[in-house]
């Protein structure tokens, strides 16, 4: 009976990888990576070619590292060390794109390992699961957060002053920020809300503006940044 969890690489001492062996982890680390990479861009508007590019290829590149470094202790370390540096090298990506490099990695390492069947397992299951979450809306309500920015002239007790609105309009708000600004003339409140109905947003800042004295008020969504880990 076969046993589907053994590595395809049949040296025991791990010395050597054969040339047929090299090609199955290569041809199934390029799919896996392909199929990652489609996966990351579903429902994904924030994507770029560059990383789908870089996830597709990832697998292939680790498999090929752990390949050449075959059991070699010392090469591992110096392997180590270089993939730490990457890290100072590359921006902050968000919590999906993390999750995606991680897959990435994990897949290519099961690959060069000779485990090819629990590669594939490991990157069709997680892919169904991501798909699954994002068909759901999975955490969504996080997402549907906005960021309020409202000024106020410097006499304006903002404490509550604004609670008869936010009840209206809103199912969730909390404070996150106070600065003054325009010299201390003006207070500038930023809340984190959440909508009942976007489609109410208009007359939602119409009413915080016959509180604030018509002074400016910003709604946006939440930056990339802050949706990241």
């Amino acid at each position: 009976m076969v046993n589907w969890t053994n590595s395809i690489i049949t040296d025991e001492l791990a010395t050597s990888v054969g040339l047929g062996e090299f090609f199955i982890c290569t041809a199934v680390s390029l799919v896996l990576g392909v199929l990652i990479a489609l996966c990351h861009m579903y429902k994904n508007p924030s994507y770029s070619k560059g990383f789908v590019m870089t996830t597709a290829l990832l697998p292939f590149i680790v498999q090929a590292i752990i390949m050449v470094v075959n059991g070699n202790v010392g090469t591992g370390v110096a392997v180590a060390g270089a993939f730490s540096l990457i890290r100072f090298r590359s921006v902050q990506g968000t919590a999906k794109d993390i999750c995606t490099i991680f897959l990435a990695m994990a897949v290519g390492l099961a690959s060069g390992a000779g485990f090819v069947f629990i590669a594939v397992a490991l990157a069709v299951i997680t892919c169904i699961i991501l798909l699954l979450y994002v068909k759901i809306d999975f955490g969504g309500a996080r997402d549907a957060e906005k960021i309020l920015k409202i000024t106020i002239p410097e006499n304006l007790e903002y404490e509550g002053a604004f609670d008869e609105i936010f009840k209206k309009y809103l199912k969730s708000y909390e404070i996150i920020g106070t600065k003054t600004t325009d010299m201390g003339s003006l207070y500038r409140l930023t809340y984190r809300v959440v909508l009942n109905d976007m489609k109410e947003s208009k007359a939602f800042i119409d009413d915080l503006r016959t509180k604030n004295g018509n002074l400016e008020i910003a709604l946006n969504m939440r930056t990339e940044s802050e949706k990241a880990l």
